[in-house]
């Protein structure tokens, strides 16, 4: 009961600045630590050759639509925890971490079976051309078996997180990153597994650090018991509507990668494969942005399940500010040196060249995702479920889908080119009115 109460003058007294920093240098180094995993996987399959490098991205599609379920599931209860332990609720918080990880687990398993029983015609589906099939079935064939792991590690990964337990989630995902970079080199070149080794050394990575946030979750964690795990219609629809932005920002980024590989797959797999490292290489930057707004969220739920308002938009004003700072950073780093980042992943000379265009192009609007991201994370963590998949749409679904056939039709590869940065303009342009108006009505408000 001590800890209960010291926890929540911490989350809720706490300078807000301060706080939002300590929470968010954990889930910053775990998010670039698994971007540096990511990229890595792609630079040591890089050396195989330029198709292996267009499957392991083929795959990222599906890889992001385990995590759009991990994120559906962590973030749907998470949010709930939060704020029911700013409202001294324990008993409650203790049935949503339950509902969240054994649903997240549930679906994980359906994930595993659709990927084992459909292999192939699912990396067809994906993009995979006739060159890559074949390196694209070994990784997902492998990746399948571990998806329940992987669903749930998300899963406990952002309830830790969102209780204010950072750090411990930062060990977790860490800790099967730091696996994931010595394994892969073994099991691709030592064992000579190929594209199969990289998929390997992921999911016994991601089986590490399902059970390092198993321990977290025991000892610091709202404790996960079958007990709690009481469904009903009035938390699976709180979970649904706080989590669902996840899963649409992470489900329309597994869609639009899809749809990304079959336009781009009609130029090739050098297409396939620059877009495929343009992606590693923004993700990276996109991280450390994740990361501080991550940080962000659980004094945004504690302390609007408290009633601090003040507090609430104090926070969200700060984290614009540095992701912004930090956006425009990359914008200047990351356009000065585009080829030679393309150059790191692949040596192809048709590869680096399209990849330095599409990188250069992409920076030009990172300044964009600071608002867009903390926006999107603010009104999650109100419970504002529609305006938050508004803009969770917005970037890779309701703008990019449709420009990336246009611009296809209209200007071939080329327009390929600008899809993402265009799509980043016009979500910036309808975040910045709903935003406005979620901060005049917290404003409104008087803090208790």
């Amino acid at each position: 009961m001590q800890d209960e109460k010291k926890k929540f003058n911490i989350m809720t007294r706490s300078p807000v600045r301060k706080l939002v920093c300590k929470l968010a240098i954990p889930t910053i180094i775990s998010m670039i630590v698994t971007a540096v995993y990511n990229a890595v996987d792609t630079v040591f399959v890089g050396q195989i050759d330029t198709s292996a490098t267009a499957a392991v991205g083929i795959a990222f599609s599906f890889m992001a639509l385990i995590q759009a379920v991990g994120f559906l599931f962590g973030h749907g209860s998470g949010n709930p925890i939060s704020r029911e332990l700013g409202q001294k609720n324990t008993q409650e918080a203790s049935c949503y971490a339950a509902l969240g990880f054994f649903s997240s687990f549930f679906f994980g398993l359906v994930i595993m079976a659709v990927g084992l029983i459909f292999t192939k015609p699912l990396c067809i589906l994906l993009g995979a051309t006739e060159d890559s099939l074949s390196y694209t079935m070994s990784y997902i064939g492998i990746i399948s078996i571990g998806a329940p792991f992987m669903t749930s590690s998300f899963t406990l990964n952002n309830q830790l997180r969102l209780e204010g337990n950072a750090a411990y989630a930062m060990i977790g995902i860490a800790s099967g990153a730091v696996l994931n970079v010595v394994l892969d080199p073994i099991f691709i070149f030592v064992c000579n597994m190929g594209v199969a080794g990289a998929a390997l050394a992921t999911i016994i990575s991601q089986i590490l650090g399902f059970c390092i946030l198993g321990v977290g979750i025991y000892f610091k964690g709202v404790r996960i018991k079958f007990k709690y795990f009481r469904p009903t219609f009035a938390r699976y629809r709180k979970i649904i509507n706080c989590g669902i932005p996840s899963f649409f920002r992470q489900g329309f980024n597994c869609i639009a990668t899809i749809c990304l590989n079959n336009v781009a797959g009609n130029y090739g797999d050098v297409a396939i494969a620059a877009f495929s490292i343009v992606t590693r290489i923004t993700n990276f930057a996109y991280s450390a942005i994740l990361g501080f707004g991550q940080g962000f969220q659980p004094v945004c739920g504690w302390n609007y399940g408290a009633k601090k308002y003040d507090r609430v938009c104090d926070a969200f004003s700060f984290c614009v500010s540095v992701a912004t700072i930090v956006c425009i950073i990359f914008c200047v780093v990351g356009g000065r040196f585009s080829y030679g980042l393309v150059a790191i992943f692949r040596d192809d000379p048709l590869v680096i060249d399209l990849g330095g265009q599409i990188l250069s192009w992409q920076c030009f609007t990172f300044p964009t995702l600071g608002l867009i991201t903390m926006s999107n994370m603010l009104l999650q963590n109100l419970g504002k479920g529609f305006w938050s998949s508004v803009l969770a749409v917005a970037r890779q679904g309701l703008f990019f889908l449709p420009l990336l056939y246009l611009l296809n039709f209209t200007a071939g590869q080329n327009g390929l080119l600008l899809v993402q940065s265009i799509a980043d303009l016009l979500t910036f342009a309808v975040s910045l009115p709903i935003t406005y108006f979620v901060i005049k009505d917290l404003k409104s408000k008087k803090s208790e």
